[in-house]
């Protein structure tokens, strides 16, 4: 006679889950993430307050190594204080510290806003510029916080990587072997279609922020998370 051995029902799970993502390709992987959050975040956005391009350039600049909801605690005094370039131009840096003193680096920070608001006026007519490059012409404005700015303000086809994007791009594998930003970022503009860029910069930070959690991710309230590698190898073990 011959023994049949059975194997659990989770062996069969792991193997067709196994084969799922063999055969899928980077393109269908590209396609099921912007089909996924275009259906369940259309809408999605920055979580910074702001009423115009140049209060959301004091916002993003304040809230690097920060928490957006710090940021949108300080802000409101800040604006009021402060409600254009010609005003921050005019006044100290340690004026503006006094505003932001809560904030990560204040010091920093001020004297970037400050420089930030005199080059504006002085060099951009008190107008936020379009253009990447000119925007990381002025303190405190680095390539993440100018490609913030032109795909929220300007709809600009720019990725902004930061820490969520990095993490949940390489999780969901929508990149590969990318070791900086700027090599995520090349991958997910490449991939991405254009017009869709600018939202899924969001989609990225808000499921890094609120699901895909660095540390303990919450993969059974994922809604992709059968295209995901991450759980894959969470599966496989």
């Amino acid at each position: 006679m011959y023994c049949v051995r059975y194997w659990p029902t989770q062996n069969y799970y792991k193997i067709a889950l196994g084969f799922l993502y063999l055969s899928m390709l980077k393109k269908e992987r590209y396609r099921v993430f912007v089909d996924y959050f275009s259906t369940h975040q259309p809408n999605a956005e920055t979580e910074l307050h702001y009423s115009n391009p140049f209060e959301l350039l004091i916002a993003v600049i304040l809230s690097a190594q920060c928490t957006d909801k710090r940021i949108n605690q300080v802000t409101p005094k800040l604006f009021e204080r402060y409600p254009n370039p010609e005003a921050l131009a005019a006044s100290t840096s340690d004026e503006v510290f006094s505003y932001i003193r809560s904030v990560s680096y204040p010091n920093n920070k001020a004297k970037h806003l400050v420089g930030m608001a005199t080059m504006l006026v002085n060099e951009f007519k008190g107008e936020v510029p379009s253009s990447v490059t000119d925007l990381q012409k002025m303190p405190g404005v680095g390539r993440k916080t100018a490609n913030v700015i032109a795909s929220v303000i300007f709809q600009a086809p720019t990725m902004a990587v930061d820490t969520h994007v990095f993490r949940v791009s390489a999780r969901l594998g929508l990149t590969s072997n990318a070791k900086t930003p700027l090599q995520t970022e090349l991958q997910l503009i490449k991939h991405i279609p254009k017009e869709k860029v600018h939202i899924a910069h969001h989609w990225l930070i808000l499921h890094g922020r609120y699901t895909c959690l660095a540390r303990t991710p919450k993969c059974m309230e994922c809604g992709i998370k059968m295209y995901c590698k991450y759980y894959e190898k969470l599966n496989a073990k």
